[in-house]
């Protein structure tokens, strides 16, 4: 045999064998695919009970979420919306296209985000009766390293905080990374997100004062994480301000959504 048969055989068997992962790599990833969605959907919806301090780990997520309506607001208008599809609205694609959003001012982006989504989804917790209970909502920005994802929960009254979580982000471990801390993050249930018509729900340096007449529209600072805390401050004001939820909010409470 010569050698240049010998290189085609060769070369033959390395295509052969190219083709064959290829092959398999790809029915991998197309029958694996539906797993890998329900366990985000799972994973999503954990978050979001997590955030709104009703996760119970002896229960079933779906199970828990049962109680959870799902709904697509226009920000723009603060009203709820029939046409887009809540399951299959993607916020951060819809984020990066012109046509699904809006370039933000430099004054108006205090959360650093340069544009923001026309919709988003919001989830509703309700009572056995149909009684509204809390509303969580998404909510996102930059930090100091990365920009932070999670969801902010509020009472029914639509200003009092039930929770807030970050599930994705990538801030310092043991500095901006404290986001995570359980203790960090019980400092916010009970406190409260507008004073009169302003946001004033703000993270401060050091500890709260309780003396302080502010006292219940703050929350501790992050150690050692200015920047971090700033970004969690701007992020949290900017989405329940007038440019996020807050004419949502203001329609929920008259009902006219």
């Amino acid at each position: 045999m010569s050698s240049h048969d010998s290189i085609n055989k060769i070369l033959l068997v390395a295509l052969s064998l190219c083709l064959v992962c290829s092959i398999i790599v790809s029915t991998a990833a197309v029958v694996l695919k539906p797993a890998q969605e329900a366990n985000k959907s799972l994973d999503k919806k954990r978050n979001i009970l997590e955030a709104a301090g009703m996760l119970d780990e002896s229960r079933g997520v779906e199970e828990q979420f049962a109680q959870v309506a799902t709904r697509v607001v226009d920000l723009r208008t603060g009203k709820y919306v029939d046409d887009v599809d809540a399951a299959s609205y993607d916020q951060r694609k819809a984020a990066k296209d012109p046509g699904q959003s809006e370039a933000l001012t430099s004054e108006q982006d205090i959360a650093k985000i340069a544009r923001r989504e026309n919709y988003a989804v919001v989830y509703l917790v309700q009572s056995e009766g149909g009684e509204l209970e809390k509303i969580i909502l998404p909510i996102h920005g930059y930090g100091l390293w990365s920009t932070l994802y999670g969801f902010m929960a509020l009472e029914a009254d639509g200003n009092t905080i039930a929770g807030l979580g970050f599930y994705e982000h990538g801030e310092t471990p043991g500095l901006g990374g404290e986001v995570d801390n359980p203790r960090w993050k019980a400092l916010w249930p009970g406190k409260e997100v507008y004073k009169g018509d302003d946001v004033t729900i703000a993270l401060v340096k050091g500890s709260v004062d309780p003396a302080n007449a502010n006292a219940n529209w703050q929350i501790d600072g992050l150690s050692g994480a200015t920047l971090t805390a700033r970004g969690v401050t701007n992020l949290v004001q900017f989405w329940l301000g007038e440019n996020g939820f807050e004419p949502f909010l203001k329609n929920l409470k008259t009902g006219d959504v």
